[in-house]
C-alpha cells in the first residue's frame, strides 16, 4: 500500500522575553512549567499515532516560542517520542528554531544526535541598535557565535531570519544585513515585513509616537532590492517571503503551502488533517490541565479549492493547473473565472499555459489577491 506524507509540527512556546512585535503564542516567565507541558504534548503525540497508519513523516519542524531556550534533553525526548510512534522517512527533514542567547554547543550537539538536520536561526537584523529597539534579546556578534558553532557541530542547512521595514531601519542598513548573511553562506534565508499587530509593545510604542513606521513606498523598495541581492548571489525566490539555494528550499513551508497533511502538537498548534483543521488551545495552563483528553477545536474545511488557490499563491512559481485539475479533477481557470478575470484586469496575477502567479504588482499587494479566495 502506497503511504502518504504527512508533516509533524510541534509548538513550544518558551521565551526569555517577549519581542516587541510578537504576536504569536509564547510565554516568559512561565519556565517552571517547562516539563508539565512537553510530558502532556509528548502524550498528545502518543494519543494521536493512528493518524499516522499508512503515513509515512517526512518533515518534522520544532518552533515556537524560543524552542533553544529549553533544556535540549527535553527536546531530544519529543524527537523521540516522535520515532517511536510515527514512521519516519530516511529523507525527513528535521527543522528546530534557534535564538541567538539561548544556544550553547551542548544543546547543538543533542539536536544533531537526535537527528535535527535544519537549524533556523532568529537574526532579524545585523544592526544593535536596531535589535535593542525591538527587544530582541541577543546581539550581532552572539548571532556569529550561534552560527559558527552551528557549522562546528556539523549543520550543513541552515536559515537565517530577518526583517525588513522596522522603525528606524533604511534600506542601506538592511543591505548591510543582507551583505553579512549572504556573506556567511547559508543555505536559506526568510526575510518577513513588519506587521504591526494589536496589543504588542511596538502597536503601543507607535501609538504613543515613540516609534514610526515607514511609509509602503520605502517598504517596497526594500523588498525588491533585497530580492534582487538575493538572486544575484545565487538564491532562488521560491515564495513571497523565503529564498533558497537550489535544493534547500524549505520541505515544511512547501508542504503546508501545498495543502498536504500535517499534524501540530502543543499548546496553540493547528493540524490538517483528513480535509479538516484542528486547533489546540492557545492558554498554556489549560492545554497543560487536560493532559491525556486533548480535545482538538475542529474548523471544517468549507471551500478546499479556495485556500489550495490562496496558499498556491504564496509560491512564486504560482498554482500549477495540472496539479490542482489532478486533485479537484476541475479546471481552475473555469473554476475561479470571475475571481481571475478580475486580478488579470488589475494585473496582480497572470496565467500561462502551466500556471497562475502573482505579477510583481501583485507580491507588492499580495493581500489583495488572497482576499479573493477567503
Amino acid at each position: 500500500m502506497k503511504q502518504n506524507e504527512l508533516g509533524i509540527y510541534v509548538h513550544i512556546p518558551f521565551c526569555v522575553r517577549k519581542c516587541y512585535y510578537c504576536d504569536f503564542v509564547s510565554f516568559a516567565g512561565k519556565e517552571n512549567l517547562q516539563e508539565q507541558y512537553i510530558d502532556v504534548l509528548k502524550k498528545e503525540m502518543i494519543a494521536n499515532k493512528e493518524k499516522g497508519n499508512d503515513k509515512v513523516v517526512t518533515t518534522i519542524y520544532i518552533g515556537g516560542g524560543t524552542p533553544s531556550y529549553v533544556d535540549s534533553k527535553l527536546i531530544v525526548s519529543i524527537v523521540n517520542t516522535i520515532k517511536q510512534n510515527y514512521q519516519i522517512s530516511n529523507e525527513v527533514e528535521m527543522t528546530i528554531e534557534v535564538n541567538p542567547g539561548t544556544i550553547t554547543r551542548e544543546k547543538l550537539e543533542d539536536y544533531k544526535k537526535a537527528g535535527m538536520n535544519r537549524l533556523s536561526i532568529g537574526l532579524q537584523s545585523a544592526a544593535d541598535k536596531l535589535l535593542k529597539e525591538i527587544g530582541r534579546i541577543h546581539t550581532y556578534e552572539e548571532f556569529l557565535n550561534t552560527y559558527d558553532l552551528a557549522r562546528e557541530v556539523g549543520f550543513s542547512n541552515i536559515n537565517v531570519d530577518l526583517m525588513l521595514a522596522l522603525p528606524n531601519q533604511t534600506v542601506d542598513v538592511l543591505q548591510e544585513s543582507l551583505k553579512k548573511v549572504i556573506d556567511l553562506k547559508p543555505e536559506h534565508i526568510s526575510i518577513y515585513s513588519l506587521i504591526l499587530e494589536e496589543g504588542t509593545v511596538l502597536e503601543k510604542l507607535v501609538s504613543r509616537g515613540e516609534r514610526t513606521l515607514l511609509c509602503e513606498e520605502t517598504e517596497r523598495d526594500m523588498y525588491w532590492k533585497t530580492k534582487e541581492l538575493l538572486e544575484q548571489n545565487g538564491y532562488v525566490h521560491y515564495e513571497i517571503s523565503n529564498f533558497a539555494k537550489t535544493g534547500k528550499e524549505s520541505k515544511h513551508n512547501l508542504n503546508c503551502w501545498n495543502q498536504k497533511e500535517y499534524l501540530g502538537f502543543g499548546a496553540s498548534a493547528h493540524s490538517y488533517y483528513d480535509k479538516k483543521r484542528y486547533s489546540n488551545t492557545e492558554n498554556l495552563e489549560r492545554y497543560i490541565e487536560r493532559q491525556q483528553k486533548i480535545v482538538h477545536e475542529v474548523q471544517i474545511v468549507e471551500d478546499e479549492q479556495k485556500e489550495y488557490m490562496m496558499l498556491g499563491l504564496r509560491k512564486i512559481q504560482g498554482v500549477s493547473i495540472s496539479e490542482f485539475k489532478k486533485k479537484f479533477v476541475q479546471n481552475p481557470i473555469y473554476v475561479f473565472r470571475k475571481e481571475l478575470d478580475k486580478l488579470v484586469k488589475e494585473d496582480l496575477i497572470e496565467i500561462d499555459i502551466d500556471n497562475i502567479k502573482l505579477t510583481n504588482k501583485g507580491i507588492d499587494l499580495a493581500n489583495l489577491v488572497w482576499e479573493e479566495f477567503v
